[in-house]
């Protein structure tokens, strides 16, 4: 219980002290002495302070389970940035379902269009698969990679996290990069977003500003309530 109030009482004087640079962000330290309701208690603290920068925020439940993973990443090293992107496919595809959030300064950096695998359904997406050539997409937490130019232009590597779930994502080539089905021109002309071979692809006019954000170790959540992936995951 005390070491509850010194996490909430640490936050909140970072928040409040006009000299201090506000954040968000415990030591690898802190972190490992945090219970799961320590970090649900910053997590809530951070929503409700989250500056959305004129963008929509994303649905607590995604938000609450995209943070509780990264900081579980954090605190055993395996993300570098403190940057999370975070894909919410309960969402149609023709709304602005990915956000780029800054968690250091809490504020939302992007928030846009992104597309799933083809196979994973239309408007929604509602089939996953860590199998190569199902073009479907994946689900859980990943770890950005490295860019390379490639057919679609800048594109950036992706390394799944979670075994047996997208741990072949960079076998299977899903990748994220520009792509031109992904615009609100083509779901004025198809009445939905153009649809991927499993690629959470971004409309051209963020994409390569956006990889440029998160490449090289900063954390990707995809999220859907999706039950086989709720009983496998290990990181929430």
């Amino acid at each position: 219980m005390l070491q509850k109030i010194i996490v909430i009482f640490t936050f909140s004087l970072l928040s409040i002290t006009a000299s201090a640079k506000p954040s968000f962000m415990p030591s690898k330290v802190i972190l490992s002495g945090m219970t799961v309701d320590d970090k649900l208690v910053l997590i809530d603290q951070m929503y409700f302070n989250l500056n959305g920068n004129h963008n929509k925020l994303p649905n607590i439940e995604c938000f609450s389970k995209g943070l509780l993973g990264f900081y579980n990443l954090k605190g055993k090293g395996k993300i570098k940035k403190d940057i999370i992107t975070i894909i919410d496919y309960t969402m149609p595809s023709s709304a602005k379902r990915l956000w780029v959030i800054d968690l250091e300064n809490n504020k939302v950096l992007y928030n846009t269009l992104v597309a799933h695998g083809v196979n994973s359904g239309t408007t929604y997406a509602k089939r996953f698969s860590n199998k190569a050539e199902s073009n479907m997409s994946s689900l859980g937490f990943f770890t950005t990679g490295e860019a390379y130019i490639g057919k679609h232009g800048l594109s950036m590597k992706l390394d799944g996290l979670e075994k047996g779930i997208n741990n072949k994502a960079r076998m299977r080539d899903v990748v994220m990069h520009g792509a031109d089905y992904v615009s609100p021109a083509y779901i004025k002309s198809n009445k939905l977003l153009g649809r991927s071979q499993g690629c959470p692809a971004l409309p051209h006019k963020f994409s390569k500003k956006i990889i440029k954000t998160i490449k090289n170790r900063s954390c990707l959540f995809i999220y859907n309530p999706d039950k086989n992936y709720l009983r496998k995951t290990k990181i929430v």
